[in-house]
């Protein structure tokens, strides 16, 4: 059950929503659920710091640069990420693609370092309404997949690869892609996965996003081949984003 603020937050207000997310889900959260936060950089410590004890935790950066160190203005590395507390980062998100202008290529680099350099990498996917309208969703996904996962290893350790699907047209609209939208992607994303792991596909989560809420989490996540979700205006709220987690 994954969260991504995204740009908001000060440290305080991260402070308190991470409170109030412990309040709610402290002691109650099932032996088979795993929560994570993807928050802003200068958020992450204040995050670990009320959640980072919690064995069913776990923080994540929301961006890094593919490289060690150097002269990167503005950009931040896998060893600060680490350094924060953080054993994920998020790699091709809408908003990266579609804002920032990540080619699919470049967010394959950052998978590949991600995992050289000891994170485990979320990697997004997902189509435009454009896209979608012209029937070219599996093709999208098929791209995005191939370059994303290029330089990953066969003999990678599932549990440090995470698929997340997520329609653009369904992220911050409320909008949401229907049952069987959803269920047609995962199935897709779970079959390009054997053909690029054979041996580990069915133990690769595929998380949905994309306008999930309280009230849709428990029919999204009862989906096959749906393992989780990646929660972004919901997520905002520790109230809200625990009543998503206990789903």
């Amino acid at each position: 059950m994954a969260a991504n603020w995204k740009m908001f937050k000060t440290r305080s207000e991260a402070e308190k929503t991470a409170q109030t997310l412990l309040s709610k889900i402290e002691g109650k959260v099932p032996a088979d659920r795993e929560v994570l936060i993807a928050a802003p950089f200068t958020a992450l410590s204040s995050v670990d710091s009320v959640l980072g004890s919690q064995d069913w935790f776990h923080l994540s950066g929301e961006n890094m640069y593919p490289a060690k160190e150097g002269a990167f203005t503005g950009e931040i590395s896998a060893d600060m990420l680490k350094d924060c507390g953080c054993g994920f980062c998020l790699a091709g998100h809408s908003e990266r693609r579609h804002i920032m202008g990540e080619s699919d290529e470049f967010v394959g680099e950052k998978v590949t370092f991600g995992l050289a350099n000891d994170l485990s990498m979320i990697l997004c996917v997902g189509e435009t309404i454009e896209e979608r309208k012209a029937g070219n969703v599996q093709q999208v996904i098929d791209t995005q997949l191939e370059k994303g996962l290029a330089g990953v290893e066969a003999d990678i350790v599932p549990d440090r690869i995470v698929i997340a699907y997520e329609p653009v047209w369904a992220i911050g609209t409320g909008e949401v892609a229907g049952p069987e939208e959803i269920k047609e992607a995962h199935l897709f994303v779970r079959k390009k996965l054997e053909n690029i792991f054979p041996d580990k596909f069915n133990d690769i989560k595929i998380l949905y996003g994309g306008s999930v809420k309280p009230g849709n989490c428990a029919e999204i996540i009862a989906l096959d081949n749906v393992d989780g979700v990646l929660v972004g205006g919901a997520s905002l709220d520790g109230e809200s984003f625990s009543q998503i987690v206990l789903a």
